[in-house]
């Protein structure tokens, strides 16, 4: 890591981050004196290094945390008199939400550099972390220690060219990740990948538009990001596609293929409108 003569205990740094048990079974393995022991929640404090830009909602975990407890401790590494949190945040949070005086944790003697790196990865690993989070953090690993893609798979969990499409996504800049999110898009990760192809702010709106307007596919939505990028899709000539979805019935939709590059809202209704008269004549 570092190379600071600190002293450690727990977490190897050979030893990536797993989410599942955050390494309690290994560490219980390997030492005979029990580790987990009860902090008083005044002296803990939240890490100010948080790979989430949020906690979400956190009523599903207090319930729990009330029926039976804080079933995994945090992990925590000593402050001076206090404790800082180096992964768990959610559990505290919600502890003191329900009214915990104490908290079942983990201590780890481990430098800024190493908190920060744990605290990544724990969080990294977690299931409801959207997209932007993920790939903020991910940035972060190999801004911040200088890792490469490969690196960050091997840690992660996740193959070397799914580490780098979630990198790419952090360059979406906070404005169109908004208009994402107002499109309810944000989950949507072959858009977004999609997205962070292109060169700036501006070609993104544009490719929103047309996805909000024409209600493209994942296929048509690429072959429009090869286009604004003065790339024609391999083999295929240029064609407008118009899609239709209504949200409130899911058991159809509209697809119609324009034989040219460009069509106006005029000829896309002139052609609605054809085919209806052609159903209502052939009754």
């Amino acid at each position: 890591m570092s190379g600071q003569n600190v002293k450690h205990s727990g977490l190897p740094t050979s030893i990536g981050m797993r989410h599942d048990t955050h390494f309690v079974d290994w560490i219980s393995k390997k030492n005979s004196a029990p580790l987990v022991r009860m902090i008083p929640l005044t002296k803990v404090s939240p890490n100010p290094h948080q790979a989430r830009s949020s906690l979400g909602d956190i009523q599903e975990l207090m319930s729990s945390i009330k029926a039976k407890g804080v079933l995994e401790p945090i992990i925590v590494r000593p402050k001076g008199d206090t404790y800082e949190i180096i992964a768990g945040e959610r559990r505290y949070i919600a502890s003191k939400n329900i009214g915990l005086t104490e908290i079942p944790a983990i201590e780890m003697i481990v430098n800024d550099n190493e908190a920060m790196e744990i605290s990544l990865i724990e969080n990294l690993q977690r299931k409801d972390l959207d997209l932007f989070e993920e790939a903020d953090g991910l940035k972060a690993l190999m801004d911040i220690y200088d890792y490469s893609h490969a690196q960050i798979s091997e840690k992660i969990g996740k193959a070397r060219s799914t580490i780098t499409e979630i990198i790419n996504i952090s360059r979406v800049p906070s404005d169109i990740r908004s208009t994402c999110a107002e499109a309810g898009l944000e989950k949507n990760r072959s858009l977004l990948i999609e997205l962070s192809k292109l060169k700036g702010a501006d070609e993104m709106k544009a490719l929103l538009k047309q996805i909000q307007e024409r209600g493209l596919r994942r296929e048509d939505t690429r072959d429009l990001t090869k286009e604004m990028k003065g790339k024609d899709a391999a083999g295929k000539t240029k064609h407008y596609v118009f899609n239709y979805r209504p949200k409130e019935d899911r058991s159809y939709q509209v697809r119609i293929d324009f034989k040219k590059e460009t069509v106006s809202r005029t000829e896309i209704i002139r052609v609605l409108e054809d085919l209806l008269n052609k159903l209502k004549s052939s009754r």
